[in-house]
């Protein structure tokens, strides 16, 4: 064997750790997962079939209740922007089942023989499944647009809040990476997750106008990070109050990376 074709610890160790490496390591593993969900389209089944169900049936189920004597019409407005906000939140958690999975397979301990930095794989597996969201706010904003949904405040507005929505997805899905790499099995990753989720969902303004719920019920919704994303989506799709909403999303935001994914790097490094 040629001696050109070995690499020694201190070349592997340089390459590993020049400068930026990890920008460009992490994109790479980015493709992979994209590259596995083109090889696994059934993959995308939860966020490809599972926002038309979510907008038909509570959109049908629940419209004429809770428009107050109106149609379902007059309800598709208020429950798209917040059924968006459901759906990529409830997206999410795949990122974390995915990555234990990767672990039950071995796959990580191929990632940690190769000469790139430790962050990579995990900034790689958020990056990649950014896709995943994507097309699940495309598919729910096509088909709310085929039920005659439009954008009241714009469509730049409209854009710029699907955008914010992708980040805040990006965002929380720190959170189940950390709880991926933390658990035994994707099962108890994905039970954990809709334990948490369905409060967070469900218990928020997304169907109903917050004073219309009870006030132990209130005081919870007024703390919940997702009623102020829904807030921010409403007014930026149909008009209204955007500021204080948006600067308590983007806080919420920022505090979700600075605490999980450092968590998340921590238990990556214990594990591997």
């Amino acid at each position: 064997m040629s001696t050109a074709t070995l690499e020694t610890p201190a070349a592997h160790a340089a390459r590993r750790n020049r400068p930026f490496a990890w920008v460009e390591q992490s994109l790479t593993l980015a493709w992979r997962n994209i590259v596995r969900i083109r090889q696994n389209p059934e993959a995308l089944a939860d966020v490809t079939f599972q926002p038309i169900i979510f907008l038909v049936l509570f959109l049908f189920v629940f419209g004429g209740a809770v428009a107050q004597g109106g149609t379902w019409r007059d309800y598709l407005p208020f429950l798209l922007p917040g059924l968006l906000v459901q759906t990529v939140v409830f997206s999410t958690m795949g990122t974390g089942v995915a990555l234990n999975d990767d672990f039950a397979k071995g796959v990580f301990d191929r990632f940690r023989s190769l000469p790139i930095a430790r962050v990579a794989p995990l900034i790689g597996a958020v990056l990649g499944d950014a896709v995943r969201y994507t097309l699940s706010i495309v598919i729910l904003m096509t088909t709310g647009f085929v039920l005659g949904f439009r954008f009241g405040n714009g469509i730049g507005n409209g854009l710029l809040a699907c955008l914010i929505v992708l980040a805040f997805a990006l965002s929380l899905c720190w959170i189940w990476v950390w709880l991926g790499l933390k658990l035994k099995t994707a099962q108890g990753v994905q039970g954990i997750a809709f334990l948490v989720m369905f409060p967070l969902t469900f218990g928020s303004n997304v169907f109903v106008q917050t004073d219309t719920l009870p006030g132990f019920l209130q005081a919870f919704v007024n703390v919940n990070p997702v009623k102020y994303l829904v807030d921010t989506m409403r007014g930026l799709m149909l008009g209204g109050e955007v500021q204080k909403p948006l600067l308590i999303t983007l806080a919420w935001m920022v505090g979700l990376v600075a605490v999980f994914a450092p968590l998340a790097i921590r238990a990556y490094r214990q594990r591997t």
